[in-house]
């Protein structure tokens, strides 16, 4: 697996046409040393950014060191795809835990925008401190007339979500005693919402509402930490569907391992991890930021840059990150 690993993908025609009367030359010939002067440098053009799941047994420093480097690629502002903390303790360990995250991000150029994974919202208790600190669980905003859906794929009743929390502790210390596959093979293990969330049925009235309302906007942006389209049934769907008609790209999480797919003909992207465990069996895991751009004629391009690739104008990686590794395969060779 390399190391350096970028990745494309053109959802739309790319193309922007800016006039150049910004260009200044020199050449007086009719032929000129250089191709056109249509610059992609759209008034509405923007770049934003994405880090994934950190969760798993965090890797120290890291985070800390893809902070630094989006700080080198300058995106208009950083969207997470949850499990930003371990989660579960007392109140005080989830406080840490948050001012932890927070310390890396509160001093970045760029806005940093929250999104919540199961680390983070699992239970009554995380999902108090998150409202206390941070608000709403699932929430949209729009930029440049593009509309960013922000989802909670821990949204289920309360007696559901009491009753996967014991589930979920019971399967932890199967694991401890019995190994990975008794944890597996454990009513937790199997249960729906471990693998693909859970959407309410008043989150999805919420975003229905919201693409009703937003229906002049460019593009859509979904962001949700557990892939809740894959659900056998969901009130997710029902948001779905009034995306269909819509040009929209999703990304999720959680598995800690990158995929791609068509879905309905819209551009599903799950991302890998940024500082977290690695889980190479499942694919590609390695830690990574994605930049998207969307540029003035609505086309949409997505880009993977893998942290060991990204260094500074000295040809060092920022922070502390010559001492890390940021692939299974390293880690393995150090």
């Amino acid at each position: 697996m390399h190391r350096l690993f970028v990745t494309l993908f053109f959802v739309s025609s790319f193309c922007s046409t800016a006039n150049a009367d910004n260009f200044e030359h020199s050449v007086q010939s009719a032929a000129k040393p250089w191709t056109h002067t249509s610059f992609d440098a759209a008034p509405d053009k923007f770049t934003f950014a994405i880090h994934s799941d950190l969760t798993g047994g965090e890797r120290a420093d890291v985070f800390a060191t893809a902070i630094a480097q989006l700080e080198l690629l300058r995106p208009e502002f950083l969207i997470s795809i949850g499990d930003l903390i371990e989660g579960g303790g007392s109140r005080l360990d989830l406080v840490m835990e948050w001012e932890s995250y927070d310390a890396r991000v509160q001093n970045a150029t760029f806005p940093v925008m929250y999104a919540g994974g199961n680390h983070d919202l699992s239970s009554d208790f995380e999902r108090e401190v998150w409202a206390e600190r941070y608000g709403p669980h699932f929430y949209h905003f729009r930029y440049k007339n593009v509309l960013f859906l922000v989802l909670d794929s821990e949204d289920m009743t309360d007696d559901r979500r009491k009753e996967l929390v014991q589930l979920r502790l019971d399967a932890i210390e199967l694991h401890k005693t019995e190994g990975a596959e008794a944890a597996l093979a454990s009513p937790y293990g199997q249960s729906a919402e471990k693998t693909t969330g859970a959407v309410g049925e008043a989150q999805a009235d919420y975003f229905v509402q919201v693409l009703a309302d937003n229906a002049d906007v460019r593009h859509t942006f979904v962001f949700v930490h557990k892939p809740v389209w894959d659900a056998k049934s969901s009130p997710y769907f029902r948001i779905e569907a009034a995306l269909q008609d819509r040009p929209f790209t999703a990304f999720n999480g959680h598995v800690h391992a990158y995929s791609y797919k068509k879905r309905n003909g819209h551009d599903h992207l799950q991302l890998a991890t940024t500082g977290g465990a690695f889980f190479p069996e499942l694919g590609m895991s390695e830690d990574h930021v994605t930049l998207v751009t969307v540029d003035g004629s609505n086309g949409v391009s997505v880009a993977n840059l893998m942290l060991a690739g990204i260094r500074d104008k000295t040809g060092a990686i920022p922070g502390n990150g010559d001492k890390l590794c940021f692939s299974n395969s390293a880690c393995e060779q150090d």
